[in-house]
């Protein structure tokens, strides 16, 4: 057998250091399988408590801020630890963390669904969202480690997020499933046996890998960047009853601004940073995770409003309002799929573009909503344009994302990938829930509702065509073949052993 060169030796000791003897998964497929329902299990937690939050304000009498921050306390959490998660899984191994978090994600379920008072289930939320920013990191890591960059990779990447998006898509259904059937404490208790499950197949599949080097985790700008976000939110949130120039409403906003520009003062002088302010250099990192950003702000709020709609306004059960979302379940699936395809076809940017596009026109179309539309008209058709634009964009965006990164920052990575779409989410729902407060005046009447709701897809829809503007002046361009320009690695000699998971 030939030996290996001794700079590819240098290079692989330096970059990868395998710490378990746990013979490989026979094919890569079970890794992305396992890495798939890890990622499946956080997006679905983003969207399964929408059609829950009716019966919830009903059975704890969780007030009208209360009831958005049980979507907030869950996404900001995520959003601000998923750095210090894709961090940690870069030094103490993917696998390790992978473990912990969905550990983590599982037993928070379990409190949630036993809550009894609305501090409970607000503070096990957000534990939930701890435990997914540490295991969401890994699912990436461990996809791209796992399978050579490329088709391959993109196809897997594909899956990934149809995945991540279906699991976002299916909440509606599985939630109103589950309240109708049972109650609302089973959006979360059903956590419970789904985690365990996928604890017991990686612990047996998945093998441990970690970068070398001796470096630390950056508590303090994991800190300061989620308390950050956090008081940001609690501005926004706080317009919809004291307005904007409001000290109740100014101070929390200028707050977090300081607490971030604290955050970019400590990452620039730390000698290991949370975020290597030089990853932003790597025009493919900054640019997606921008248009990350500005996507997730609008498409998140589309699974929240459509929920409240069909509920609030056109008088759905949960299961009816999860059931009306399933075609669109079905678009960001498909939208996720076809991606590669025309990827290699036009290039990821034009297809980043087209799918903001669509889903602009889709926004378009759900801001004409009546309030006693057709199921058709204002709901399926509307909702499947929304959400095929979003699977066509979001795999081009993470592809691009994870490209061109050093191995020992593939973690923090792609936790910026996941960072930037949640955090967007989180920040767009506040903004959007003000918006849409401001113009019902706080009347609970189906055409106020509506209107308000009518408002947010009008801003959605520019936030969209603004963000596939951003993508085509900003994006990396294609080259012949739907490549990105970001150089790939070479393909490693048949001679030499691939780096395990």
């Amino acid at each position: 057998m030939t030996s290996m060169p001794p700079h590819r030796a240098a290079a692989a000791a330096t970059a990868e250091i395998p710490v378990s003897r746990r013979p490989a998964p026979p094919t890569w497929v079970v890794v992305v399988a396992l890495a798939c329902a890890g990622q499946f299990l956080v997006v679905l937690d983003v969207s399964v408590v929408n059609v829950a939050l009716p019966s919830m304000r009903a059975d704890l009498g969780l007030s009208a801020p209360g009831l958005q921050w049980v979507v907030n306390a869950y996404t900001i959490a995520f959003a601000g630890f998923m750095l210090l998660g894709g961090r940690a899984g870069d030094l103490y191994g993917r696998k390790r963390m992978f473990l912990v978090g969905l550990a983590l994600f599982t037993l928070a379920s379990l409190a949630g669904g036993l809550a009894q008072a609305e501090w409970q289930l607000l503070a096990a939320r957000a534990v939930q969202g701890l435990g997914a920013a540490v295991l969401a990191p890994s699912t990436l890591t461990i996809l791209t480690s796992a399978v050579p960059e490329g088709p391959p990779r993109a196809r897997a990447i594909a899956t990934w997020t149809a995945v991540g998006g279906g699991g976002g898509a299916a909440g509606g259904l599985v939630g109103g499933l589950l309240v109708d059937a049972l109650n609302w404490r089973w959006v979360l208790l059903i956590n419970v046996p789904v985690g365990a499950v996928v604890l017991a197949g990686a612990l047996f599949w998945l093998a441990e890998s970690r970068v070398g080097g001796s470096r630390r985790l950056d508590l303090p700008g994991a800190v300061l960047v989620t308390s950050g976000l956090a008081t940001l939110a609690y501005g926004i949130v706080q317009t919809e009853a004291e307005g904007w120039a409001s000290a109740a409403t100014l101070v929390p906003l200028v707050g977090g601004a300081v607490l971030i520009g604290l955050f970019l003062l400590v990452e620039a002088r730390t000698k290991a940073p949370l975020m290597p302010l030089k990853l932003f250099r790597l025009r493919s990192v900054s640019s997606a995770n921008a248009a990350m950003f500005l996507c997730g702000s609008a498409m998140f709020c589309m699974w929240f409003f459509m929920t409240l709609y069909a509920q609030n306004v056109l008088g759905y059960t949960p299961l009816e309002a999860g059931s009306a979302l399933v075609p669109s379940s079905l678009a960001v699936i498909l939208g996720s799929k076809v991606a590669p395809r025309f990827m290699r076809a036009v290039g990821a940017r034009n297809v980043a573009v087209i799918g903001a596009v669509v889903a602009a026109v889709g926004f378009g179309w759900q801001s004409r909503m009546t309030a006693d539309g057709a199921y058709v008209t204002t709901i399926m058709l509307p909702g499947v344009l929304m959400m095929l634009g979003a699977g066509l964009s979001a795999t081009p965006l993470a592809a691009l994302a994870t490209s061109g990164a050093e191995v020992g920052d593939a973690g923090l990575v792609s936790g910026l990938v996941n960072t930037s779409r949640t955090m967007g989410g989180s920040l767009g729902l506040s903004v959007m829930a003000t918006i849409a407060a401001a113009r019902t005046g706080g009347e609970p009447l189906p055409g106020a509702l509506t209107e308000g709701y009518a408002l947010v897809f009008r801003t959605g829809c520019g936030v969209l065509l603004g963000g596939a503007l951003l993508m085509w002046l900003w994006l990396p361009d294609g080259s012949a073949g739907g490549r990105s320009r970001v150089r790939p690695r070479r393909s490693r000699p048949r001679s030499s052993p691939r780096p395990r998971l």
